[in-house]
């Protein structure tokens, strides 16, 4: 392979841009004519309530064979993922029209208000074939909009009406087989094989590559299908217009189901066919949102460059161009930051805290790297379902060895190389994080539980969770602790004295400053912030992700950046309590992210109705917020340390 194919090839991975490379996982299913293609059904979904529930909760037709939950894995079921199989069948290249599907038994008063709640919260049915959601299009000011799903009904002037037609367009490509090339993993490499055309077979296949779906609101005589079976030919022609409502809800009324079913051959290829969903709208903000970043970082750096080259390089050249004499005199004579020299390593405050702090820190922080990139690579794409909430539980569990070695690093560190409590800060660091996350669902799925909604995590995935967090992670975090205790602390430059020098009173107050700080990295991530949100609350597919991880790097290095000149800063003034305040000077973004989370809750989700709607999202972003905290804290302490190391080891003063 040529130079410019594999520059072709990593920047369509980085940046998911559609072209045509078959990834693990996603290989395409050769269909002949004839052959069944089943559709399934997702949770019904809402961005009113953000509370699932199964299709098979409202007055729906059911499978013939029973319904049957599909396989999920655990991001699927830790997302509220309930997919089923529905009673809707096509044949592969087959047109089919007035397909008697059911009719319901009469509507109970139950029913009727069940089905009016649903339509009034506006919920979606997330229908799916050979993986792909079915797409409904719909015109707006003359400009085409697309959705994922189709509304369960809708509500005109004080009526209520049900889509119980439904009208469907696969969209069907010819499988050619001798154009597919697979990505085939070496170990070391990545190579482009082409398929052998030799070893295919002569029978002509297809693949779907579209699924898109009108529903529409029909009236149908009952009497005229009281003798039909499941999937016979409604004796009367049916017309389908989606701009029309004619079938009312009616209490004590049953409610006739039909659908039609037509093929259409595409130009559209398999690997591109889920282009319709992951159409990259506003690309030009996501490279304003990495250009805005990288002007912050620009700033930022210039103040590093100043203090460096122009603050301490030049004291301490001044200094070690001075004869022995002459430093004894210059040290009577300190001021700033050289004054804090029996002090800067003292002790901070509640260590162990800040030590399980950072541990947490480092897990999430890799997590979030590993995760990205693979996500950035393609492996973890919107086609595979659930693959990115399992892939982070994946990381996090594994990289928990990260977090006992650094929190128990750090502890050694602080006391000078004592091992004593290692295992309470690994055990607790092991704890932290993952005990107020569980508190937090636990509290949240009870709502969930209380609404009967199939976002509700079950109790047997609750008891999955809870054999890996003891099994896997504390275990392994308990490892990384041992191993830290065995390996060799960072020794202090210099002695700290026993008795505390004195902190001068301050113009202003140093907590204001650490707060203000949050504002430099939640400028760098604010854009992408609003599509992410996006993603997870109004239902729409974030793939950019190549995107997101040039953000995430511009963002460690901003908040390095943000934690070193507050350090700084504070060290100029002869304050030498600097251990937290690095901590939380970059570890303040997640409060900025907290209030936009709010003010998104206010001004784009308007529409969220009922209290319980509202604290599920309040506690997710609570969850996100602290988890922000301890990766960005994490980064701006690792960083001030490091500063404050090589500083202090720069130059000699007793």
């Amino acid at each position: 392979m040529g130079n410019f194919e594999i520059w072709v090839l990593t920047m369509c991975l980085i940046f998911q841009s559609g072209c045509g490379f078959y990834l693990p996982g996603s290989y395409p299913h050769k269909y002949v004519v004839g052959d069944p293609l089943s559709v399934k059904v997702n949770s019904l979904t809402s961005i009113d309530t953000e509370m699932p529930f199964s299709y098979y909760s409202l007055p729906f037709c059911k499978p013939q064979e029973g319904v049957k939950d599909s396989a999920e894995n655990l991001g699927e079921l830790l997302m509220g993922d309930r997919i089923e199989n529905s009673p809707y069948k096509f044949k592969m290249y087959t047109n089919e029209t007035e397909i008697f599907l059911c009719q319901s038994n009469k509507l109970s008063a139950d029913d009727f208000k069940l089905l009016a709640k649903r339509i009034d919260e506006m919920y979606q049915v997330n229908l799916i074939l050979d993986n792909l959601p079915a797409i409904r299009y719909t015109k707006k000011e003359g400009f085409t909009l697309r959705w994922t799903g189709y509304p369960v009904g809708v509500k005109v002037q004080n009526v209520y009406y049900l889509f119980n037609h439904l009208k469907f367009n696969v969209l069907i490509h010819k499988y050619e087989e001798t154009n597919v090339a697979h990505v085939m993993g070496t170990g070391d490499a990545v190579e482009v094989m082409p398929t052998d055309s030799k070893g295919g077979s002569e029978v002509p296949g297809y693949m779907v590559v579209g699924f898109e779906v009108v529903p529409c609101s029909v009236v149908h005589d009952a009497n005229l299908v009281k003798k039909l079976k499941m999937y016979g030919k409604y004796p009367s022609p049916i017309k389908c217009d989606s701009t029309a409502v004619s079938m009312p809800l009616k209490e004590g009324e049953p409610i006739v189901f039909t659908y039609e079913v037509a093929f259409e051959k595409s130009d559209i290829k398999w690997p591109s066919r889920w282009d319709a969903y992951l159409k990259m709208e506003g690309s030009k903000v996501h490279w304003f949102s990495i250009l805005n970043s990288l002007m912050v970082i620009t700033f930022l750096a210039g103040i590093v460059l100043v203090i460096f080259l122009r603050t301490v390089r030049r004291d301490l050249t001044r200094y070690e161009e001075l004869d022995r004499e002459s430093q004894v005199q210059m040290n009577e004579e300190l001021s700033g930051w050289k004054l804090v020299v029996g002090d800067v390593f003292r002790a901070p405050s509640n260590p162990a805290l800040l030590c399980i702090l950072v541990g947490d820190g480092i897990q999430i922080l890799g997590m979030a790297i590993v995760t990205i990139l693979f996500a950035a690579l393609g492996f973890m794409s919107p086609a595979s379902r659930g693959t990115l909430i399992t892939g982070m539980l994946f990381f996090y569990l594994i990289l928990g060895i990260a977090a006992g070695y650094g929190a128990v690093l750090v502890w050694r560190t602080i006391g000078c190389g004592d091992s004593k409590g290692w295992i309470s800060v690994a055990w607790k660091a092991a704890c932290f994080f993952p005990g107020i996350a569980f508190l937090i669902l636990t509290i949240l799925n009870s709502l969930l539980w209380g609404s009967h909604s199939t976002g509700a995590i079950p109790f047997s995935v609750f008891v999955i969770l809870l054999l890996l967090w003891f099994c896997i992670s504390v275990p392994l975090t308990l490892v990384g602790g041992y191993f830290g205790a065995k390996a060799q602390h960072i020794e202090y430059p210099v002695r700290t004295n026993q008795i505390p020098r004195e902190i001068p009173a301050q113009k202003y107050p140093s907590w204001l400053l650490v707060l203000g700080a949050g504002t430099l990295p939640f400028g760098t991530l604010f854009i992408e912030l609003f599509f992410i949100m996006s993603s997870i609350w109004m239902g729409r597919v974030y793939y950019v992700f190549g995107f997101l991880f040039i953000v995430l790097i511009l963002l460690v290095v901003v908040c390095a950046e943000v934690s070193l000149v507050l350090t700084y800063m504070h060290l100029c003034v002869e304050d030498w309590k600097w251990w937290w305040k690095s901590f939380f000077a970059s570890g303040s973004v997640a409060i900025y992210i907290f209030l936009y989370s709010i003010n998104y809750l206010i001004f784009d989700l308007k529409s969220l109705s009922g209290p319980v709607s509202a604290t599920l999202y309040l506690g997710y972003s609570l969850l996100m917020v602290l988890a922000v905290m301890l990766a960005t804290g994490t980064i701006g302490f690792l960083s001030s340390f490091w500063f404050v190391h090589y500083l202090f080891s720069s130059v000699k003063l007793d």
